[in-house]
């Protein structure tokens, strides 16, 4: 068969590590050309090294930057048609915890990326009719504890999803937003040390199994497994899918929270 995404480009941002880095590899196995952006140039590297992932130091929040790195990428391929807003993070600690200067960086992470690089893509992407996954997160469905930053932006990553899905569909650009649970990255790693220390846990295993213990599948999933659901989204596969939220949790958010207590 023919890889799905033979003769396609796709962009990925926050594509140094963690999901980013799965989806740029998975994006290639498919046949794909990836170019991967981010602020730190070694992890970029490194993905491009072992991908074949054309690597775009540059911050996803940034307009003039992100159209530079889209410029780049027009003039090399002359197209775009795939963009994985990807890029996030920060946002820990309840509101009344939560500094000016952190609030701005949640934003920033999270959502200015993705605002302003779909936003630049937008007329590459009309032109090929291309597609647009968003990536959440299960905080953007619901809150966990002290982290107001990150549930509110990832809340609005959905209602950006919604918006561009709204907005361009008819003009052949589809978008659908991802909302992923625990997922084994260097990013969920350093929460699950907090966990280590917190209750004195031995392993990362020991952390992830108790952040999972009620999750129905029991465990966190693979970054692999995150970007399998991103490749799809971004597939004709997955052609009359636009404005959907598409959760990966383990059966997370299944879960009647106030009957956990009768379970045995």
């Amino acid at each position: 068969m023919t890889p799905r995404f033979a003769g396609r480009v796709a962009l990925v941002t926050g594509g140094g590590t963690g999901i980013g880095a799965a989806a740029a590899a998975r994006l290639r196995e498919e046949g794909a050309c990836v170019y991967v952006l981010g602020r730190r140039a070694a992890p970029l590297a490194a993905v491009a090294e072992a991908t074949g992932a054309i690597a775009l130091p540059a911050d996803a929040a940034d307009p003039v930057q992100v159209r530079a790195a889209l410029a780049n990428i027009a003039e090399r391929h002359g197209r775009l048609d795939v963009v994985v807003a990807n890029a996030g993070g920060f946002g820990l600690g309840a509101v009344g915890d939560t500094s000016d200067d952190d609030w701005r960086r949640a934003c920033l992470a999270n959502l200015d990326t993705a605002f302003v690089t779909t936003r630049e893509a937008l007329p590459m992407l009309l032109e090929s009719r291309g597609a647009i996954v968003v990536v959440s997160s299960i905080a953007g469905l619901a809150a966990g504890p002290e982290a107001a930053g990150y549930v509110t932006v990832k809340h609005a990553l959905i209602g950006l999803t919604r918006s561009l899905a709204r907005d361009y569909g008819r003009r052949g650009v589809r978008t659908n937003a991802l909302c992923p649970g625990w997922v084994r990255t260097e990013m969920a790693d350093d929460e699950m040390r907090a966990l280590m220390a917190l209750h004195g846990l031995a392993t990362l295993d020991e952390a992830y199994a108790r952040a999972t213990r009620d999750v129905p599948l029991g465990r966190a999933a693979e970054a692999s497994e995150i970007a399998s659901v991103i490749a799809f989204l971004a597939s004709a596969d997955a052609g009359a899918m636009n404005g959907a939220v598409v959760v990966a949790d383990g059966g997370a958010t299944a879960v009647d929270v106030p009957t956990l207590a009768f379970a045995a």
